[in-house]
């Protein structure tokens, strides 16, 4: 996640122990709410623990270990049939310094008027890199800040690949620079925009590791009042699967991740989930923040609950996710 809440993070986290991993139980699900069980965690864990390796150098924007999420993430797209929206998966930045790219698949709508319309779900795959060691350990893997979010996306993106269920256009965008002031989504939604797409709403993942504790929901949703995504989120679950999280509005996180730009550029429904609450976690862009301390499972769970939701989301045949009238 952007660094516009570390100073907020860290204030919060002063008050926690030192043990190194903080209790995660299950959150109370409702048994009657129907999961599709297509992402496995098998694949969760691999595609996780690739992306957290210390071969990847903490995947900082522009670096040699980036590179090779870069591949990874483009190999997977093409192994699933998934074909690049512009010339290559490669979309390169034109606001940052070193090159860097977001990674942008496309699959085609399968309704004749309805795939005009575009739906973006996406997830940062960069990190900060190398930083002040901790314990003589120096990479800021980004487990949870971001692999868990970019894994959660390469699953929805195998499901939509196989089962051609999207009657809009989907885009699956791995975005990068986003620790340097959500330089890859604002570059993507600017470009996107001067193009005159008809993007019906954007779907963001960040910080999917680790449940929260004690809570009513799955998940919460960032800038939960400026859309009706969450109410209707939940009425295609069945269940309540995002609520409202007061410290995402203390802290303004609805403005620190990569939703926000397509917010900004479109003015329509762009938001994030995330199950990090500030009271779960300890390791924000910290060397511990690292494969061995994610929930594996839940990230799984995370995956296969939005999957049918989101497919009722971007089929429904009208608009259904609004702005809220100010």
């Amino acid at each position: 996640m952007n660094k516009i809440f570390i100073v907020a993070f860290g204030l919060v986290m002063l008050s926690c122990g030192p043990s190194k991993m903080l209790s995660t139980p299950e959150v109370k699900e409702n048994k009657s709410t129907e999961v599709i069980a297509f992402a496995k965690e098998a694949d969760v864990s691999k595609t996780l623990k690739f992306l957290t390796s210390d071969e990847l150098e903490g995947r900082d924007s522009g670096s040699k270990g980036i590179e090779k999420a870069s591949i990874y993430l483009e190999n997977l797209l093409k192994e699933n049939g998934i074909k690049p929206y512009f010339k290559t998966y490669r979309d390169t930045l034109s606001n940052f310094d070193k090159t860097s790219y977001n990674i942008v698949g496309y699959i085609e709508g399968t309704d004749p008027k309805l795939k005009n319309e575009f739906v973006i779900i996406g997830a940062h795959y960069d990190h900060i890199g190398k930083i002040s060691a901790v314990n003589g350990d120096n990479i800021a893997n980004g487990a949870n800040d971001n692999a868990a979010g970019t894994t959660s996306v390469s699953e929805v993106a195998k499901y939509f690949a196989h089962s051609k269920s999207n009657k809009r256009s989907l885009l699956l965008v791995f975005f990068s620079a986003e620790e340097k002031g959500l330089l890859g989504s604002k570059h993507l939604a600017a470009k996107l925009k001067q193009q005159n797409m008809n993007l019906y709403f954007m779907f963001n993942y960040e910080m999917v590791g680790v449940p929260m504790q004690n809570r009513d929901m799955l998940m919460y949703i960032t800038g939960f009042g400026k859309s009706n995504m969450a109410a209707k989120m939940n009425e295609y679950s069945g269940d309540k699967l995002v609520g409202y999280l007061p410290v995402e509005t203390k802290y303004m996180l609805f403005r620190a991740s990569d939703n926000f730009p397509f917010y900004d550029e479109f003015n329509v429904p762009a938001q994030t989930v995330s199950t990090f609450d500030f009271e779960n976690f300890q390791f924000y862009h910290q060397p511990d923040d690292e494969f061995e301390l994610m929930n594996t499972a839940h990230i799984t769970t995370i995956v296969n609950k939005t999957i049918p939701v989101l497919e009722k989301m971007m089929n429904a045949p009208t608009k259904e996710i609004k702005l809220n009238v100010k």
